[in-house]
């Protein structure tokens, strides 16, 4: 790999600094980013000595990105090394990142919380009134959440897009 141009380590830079915002590893972030930038699939010792990281945490951070379903291995012609690839369609992307969020994140906690409000008692009154309404926003939030990802993407880009034009429509001034 070549060394990164000065708007691509900017880049790479701070995509792993927001990533660790988010709750993922800078590294795997940083990755994300350099194979999203690079013309070409990389390979392992490619991308760590791009970004001088070793190359266990490589392997480990690539792993994680395999599984959110934004980077794949593909394969290079006389090359018997696992390239990579990120996902290049940013709507996509943001998709699939927001499906493994809720799966991960958002599921177990409408289990918990629907467990906790079964499991209260009356002795349990203010923690029951308080669970239920964390309950209901996580309902609502997660039925308009399958609501929306019904939608094709064409539509969820042009809903994204209208902005305050929707709240316009709907009456509501900021």
């Amino acid at each position: 790999m070549h060394a990164l141009s000065a708007i691509e380590e900017k880049f790479v830079l701070h995509w792993g600094e927001m990533g660790t915002r988010w709750g993922v590893n800078r590294t795997v972030a940083q990755i994300h980013a350099l194979l999203y930038l690079s013309e070409r699939p990389l390979n392992a010792e490619d991308i760590a000595t791009t970004l001088a990281v070793a190359r266990s945490n490589v392997s480990t951070s690539l792993k994680e990105l395999q599984s959110w379903g934004i980077v794949r291995v593909v394969h290079v012609m006389g090359d018997r090394r696992d390239h990579f690839e990120s996902l290049v369609d940013v709507w996509q992307m943001f998709l699939i990142i927001l499906d493994e969020r809720k799966r991960r994140e958002i599921d177990p906690t409408l289990r918990v919380l629907r467990e906790c409000l079964a499991e209260s008692g009356k002795s349990d009154a203010h923690a029951r009134e308080r669970i239920a309404a964390m309950l209901g926003f996580f309902e609502t939030m997660s039925t308009w959440y399958h609501q929306f990802r019904r939608l094709p993407q064409a539509a969820m880009i042009k809903f994204f897009k209208l902005g305050s034009r929707a709240g316009k429509a709907l009456g509501i001034t900021t």
